[in-house]
């Protein structure tokens, strides 16, 4: 089926125009670059919105855009973000915390260590809570050690489900058994679903943040998770952040990265650890 078909037989008129426009917005509020294969993306992704407002055209959309902008951009970043993962996705990074990492705070560090993670990017909250399950498993003393993990991300939508902390049962299969007994309780009238017990939730901040804005919080952290982000910013931009996370890692910190992201020019401030896994000089 060749492109004009599919254009005729959209649902909204949907114009180059109307997509640079779309493009250009996400950016300057996001740092996320749409490339031109996006576009059928970006319709599908907004289609439901322009539903919704009971709007004819994209170009309707783009109006109300303009004159209604505090209202309606956080229904369009949440629209066109992507907000797939799972639990100890990339495993790798959760055996090196607790291999590596955690063995090596306890042995050079005073007991009642300050620990800080900041998942940034935590989409439906699988990576800060992996990460809180890596912790309790690996730091036998947790009780006697000030545990915070930081868990941002761009979508307000995701960010209320990870406070919930509400899940589909096959979402948690990839866990072991003994962290599904400890962690996860059933909920009533519900029997496909489960949620996070409050002793686990516990150690995780859930904040809503654009990653371009100013950040209100000081660091440092041990480690920053910043995984399947910045594949969605062009090179300049993910150069200034890989400055900013850099600027608030503690030395010797530790960043991951998804697998298929490198830092690129700033690699020249890490040390390669293995897979997407970089320390800070």
């Amino acid at each position: 089926m060749n492109t004009k078909n599919n254009k005729v037989k959209r649902e909204f008129l949907f114009t180059q125009n109307d997509f640079l426009f779309i493009k250009e917005l996400v950016y300057n509020v996001s740092g996320i670059h749409l490339s031109e294969v996006k576009q059928d993306m970006v319709y599908s992704r907004l289609a439901k919105r322009l539903r919704a407002l009971n709007f004819k055209s994209f170009k309707e959309y783009c109006q109300y855009l303009e004159s209604n902008f505090d209202k309606e951009v956080g229904n369009t970043i949440n629209s066109i973000t992507t907000n797939l993962t799972h639990f100890f996705r990339e495993v790798h990074h959760f055996d090196t915390i607790k291999n590596t990492i955690v063995p090596e705070l306890v042995r050079t560090q005073p007991r009642g260590k300050r620990i800080r993670i900041w998942s940034a990017g935590c989409s439906t909250g699988e990576e800060p809570y992996s990460t809180a399950m890596s912790l309790v498993d690996s730091i036998p003393n947790i009780s006697q050690w000030d545990v915070e993990i930081l868990a941002t991300d761009l979508d307000t939508n995701v960010v209320e489900h990870c406070k919930a902390g509400v899940y589909e049962k096959r979402r948690i299969e990839p866990i072991d058994e003994r962290n599904v007994k400890r962690w996860f309780k059933p909920i009533e009238g519900k029997r496909e679903r489960v949620i996070i017990d409050d002793e686990l939730k516990k150690y995780i901040t859930f904040k809503h943040l654009n990653l371009m804005d100013k950040w209100s919080f000081a660091g440092p952290f041990d480690i920053i998770f910043c995984r399947n982000v910045v594949i969605y910013f062009d090179k300049p931009t993910q150069q200034k952040l890989f400055a900013r996370y850099h600027e608030m890692l503690a030395p010797g910190g530790y960043l991951f990265l998804g697998h298929s992201e490198q830092l690129g020019a700033y690699q020249k401030y890490f040390d390669v650890l293995g897979k997407t896994t970089f320390r800070k000089k």
